[in-house]
């Protein structure tokens, strides 16, 4: 019988909330030796992902977008509203501020190869699981499907 996403799921994984501050969040992640984690608002509902990649802005900085100088105006070569948000992120001190909104996400009913081919397809290393309610009730990382080919390799 084909595995679902329930069968391999971690489930209650830890969350976050948009006020938590960043520095809680680098400890989490570092301490528990995870890449990311869901964000729920005060009803339990996922709101976003922050993830070790939006954490690396407060270590990268930001570029500054290439742009010419004709007759005393700045005209950028770039879209200079992606700086503005690279910027915010970069000085933000709370999950809201870096969060990734809108993440893909799965039921636990979903079988295992559509969730891998849905993390494949968009490049995502994790999945959060939502019931009907919209509640994160586990999470699927790209480290679980690795483990579950593992064990059907051995057994």
């Amino acid at each position: 019988m084909p595995k679902t996403v329930a069968d391999v799921m971690t489930r209650d994984p830890i969350t976050v909330t948009p006020e938590t501050p960043l520095t809680e969040v680098i400890r989490t992640i570092s301490d528990r030796k995870i890449s990311g984690l869901p964000v729920v608002d005060n009803t339990g509902k996922l709101v976003g992902v922050i993830s070790e990649t939006d954490l690396m802005w407060r270590e990268t900085g930001v570029k500054q977008p290439p742009y010419i100088m004709l007759l005393d105006s700045v005209i950028y070569l770039e879209n200079p509203g992606q700086y503005e948000r690279d910027l915010h992120k970069a000085l933000g001190q709370t999950v809201k501020e870096v969060m990734s909104q809108k993440p893909i996400t799965v039921t636990p009913e979903k079988s295992l190869r559509e969730a891998a081919q849905l993390m494949h397809d968009h490049k995502i290393h994790r999945l959060p699981v939502l019931d009907t309610k919209g509640q994160v009730v586990g999470i699927l990382t790209r480290g679980d499907v690795i483990r579950v080919m593992a064990a059907e390799q051995d057994g």
